[in-house]
């Protein structure tokens, strides 16, 4: 090759060089802005996602209510969660009695549920509480709202702080006692339907006639009373197209279940006190199968069954005043006595143990008592509920 040439090549060689440009082994730049689309497309896909779960989770509430209601209006199951603002739940420890084995209750003061253990929770509500059990799953709480001018109200607060309104602007509402079920009044009609995490399903109805109102769950059937100005209660047992007959017509409230079925109730009688207690079989749509006289019962329905089904705190007179009673339901023959146990109880009454109670009264203390010490003729523990503030009305949590 001649020199000429060889310059010729050398000078090509450099000059494609020049034109191509060779890739940096790091591109800052370039990197970052593949990782921005990166995550843009995965932000994108997320949205997607969220607003076809969205899309069908609201399609398939909305069709649930439109099979659900057979009638124009407002409907009042509340799919969805009202208020995110405050998911947080703010802890702190007051002076509280250490609580005997067992307990479960807490007290739910104005929005705030302070356990047995002294622990505090201040919680979120969506109204003016009147009834609380905690949620099947322990994630949480079931409360009944205070009856309004827009009716009552069944919500959530769950352990995370989260509200979420399942009903609104129903009559009155009732709770199983394991708290997987509900039962309300919606115009004509009474309903049922399970509770699962934070959603209501299942949801079964029938006519019921005006003024007929749930009471309280018995088994799978619901005890409902037809008219709260007078006697008598049938049960429903849901699915079934209409309510038994009334056969045990003289009931004016039912205090609970014992371990064998049978139902505790107050009944209306020609007895000087002008009520006795009766136990009712459910299996034989509410017939008397024993009546049980001696104690002066109050007709408010306050009262409640220990664990074990032995004993019964009620409302009454012991004399002249007005008490507590407790009334031993395994005593033999028809004849009761009852001892006076502590003031009359507003609201819940929550057995901690088969021995031990606890409930709220008039004034808005906390009232312990005690089976031995109440036989004994000792009064029962009356503490005024911390933090109480005028106008506060603390409500009791039931339930395990």
């Amino acid at each position: 090759m001649r020199r000429d040439e060889l310059e010729d090549a050398v000078r090509e060689t450099l000059s494609h060089q020049v034109a191509v440009a060779r890739p940096l082994s790091a591109d800052p730049a370039g990197q970052a802005i593949r990782r921005a689309n990166r995550i843009r497309r995965r932000h994108a896909g997320v949205g997607l996602a969220l607003g076809m779960a969205t899309t069908v989770l609201i399609g398939a509430g909305m069709a649930q209510l439109a099979s659900d209601t057979g009638r124009q209006g407002t409907p009042i199951v509340v799919i969805g969660d009202p208020d995110l603002s405050d998911r947080s739940i703010p802890t702190a420890t007051v002076e509280a009695p250490a609580p005997s084995p067992g307990t479960s209750a807490g007290r739910l003061l104005a929005g705030v549920l302070i356990n047995a253990d002294g622990t505090r929770l201040a919680l979120p509500t969506a109204g003016p509480a009147e009834r609380a059990r905690p949620l099947p799953s322990g994630e949480g709480m079931l409360v009944v709202g205070a009856e309004t001018n827009a009716g009552r109200s069944l919500w959530v607060i769950q352990n995370d702080g989260l509200v979420q309104v399942l009903l609104a602007g129903a009559g009155e509402i009732v709770l199983a006692p394991d708290g997987r079920q509900v039962a309300w009044r919606d115009g004509t009609d009474l309903l049922t339907a399970g509770v699962v995490g934070t959603q209501l399903i299942g949801t079964v109805r029938v006519p019921v006639p005006a003024g007929a109102e749930p009471v309280r769950f018995v088994g799978g059937s619901v005890l409902v009373r037809l008219d709260p100005t007078s006697p008598g209660h049938v049960l429903w047992r849901p699915g079934a197209d209409r309510m038994t007959t009334v056969s045990e017509r003289n009931t004016l409230n039912v205090y609970g279940t014992l371990p064998d079925g049978r139902l505790v109730a107050q009944v209306a009688t020609t007895e000087p006190s002008g009520a006795c207690l009766a136990l009712l079989d459910p299996k034989r749509d509410l017939s008397r199968v024993r009546t049980l006289c001696g104690p002066q019962l109050s007709q408010d329905g306050t009262g409640e069954i220990s664990t074990d089904g032995r004993w019964l705190l009620v409302n009454g007179k012991a004399g002249k005043a007005d008490h507590v009673l407790l009334v031993d339901l395994h005593r033999a023959g028809t004849t009761l006595t009852a001892a006076p146990a502590g003031p009359p109880a507003t609201g819940a009454i929550a057995w901690t143990t088969a021995s031990a109670a606890s409930y709220v009264d008039s004034a808005g203390n906390l009232v312990r008592v005690d089976v031995k010490r109440a036989q004994a003729g000792e009064p029962a523990d009356v503490k005024p509920v911390p933090g109480l503030q005028p106008g506060d009305r603390p409500v009791l949590v039931t339930g395990p």
